[in-house]
């Protein structure tokens, strides 16, 4: 975070101190001494120096709001772009639901086009068994050459 907003650590460390009561647990959080372990044993480090400490870690929010507390143009940039950002992901997660209900309206219209047409065939077949049919040549005398006279 310190290179992001161009500082040293020491000097968002102290900034983040001092304004403590702007960042509660679900902002950020301390990592403990066996994540600092298992997260140091997974960085390379030269042996003779590195953080003493076990570094703070940020969610989002705590990321807007360290932008906020930070007084350098560069924190008020970074500030900037956070929100820009926000904004885009809000607007794409929302017109992908938009999307998605679609779909499933689309969907549901589909089934009961199925059902329906499933119901006018059956009313079609129940038609077609009620109503008599005509013979397909009816009673009449024959015409033409008669056998056997």
């Amino acid at each position: 975070m310190a290179t992001l907003y161009g500082l040293e650590t020491k000097a968002l460390n102290q900034s983040v101190r001092r304004n403590i009561e702007r960042f509660p647990n679900d902002f950020m959080f301390q990592l403990t001494k066996e994540e600092w372990a298992n997260l140091r044993s997974q960085i390379v480090t030269a042996s003779w120096g590195g953080r003493r400490n076990e570094p703070f870690a940020f969610t989002e929010y705590g990321v807007l709001m360290l932008s906020s507390v930070l007084n350098s143009q560069r924190a008020i940039q970074v500030n900037i772009r956070i929100m820009r950002i926000f904004n885009q992901l809000r607007t794409a997660i929302m017109s992908e639901t938009d999307i998605r209900l679609e779909i499933e309206k689309i969907k549901r219209s589909l089934d009961n086009q199925d059902k329906n047409i499933e119901l006018v065939f059956q009313y079609l077949d129940e038609l077609n068994d009620k109503i008599k049919r005509p013979p397909l040549l009816p009673d009449r005398e024959m015409v033409g050459y008669k056998i056997g006279e």
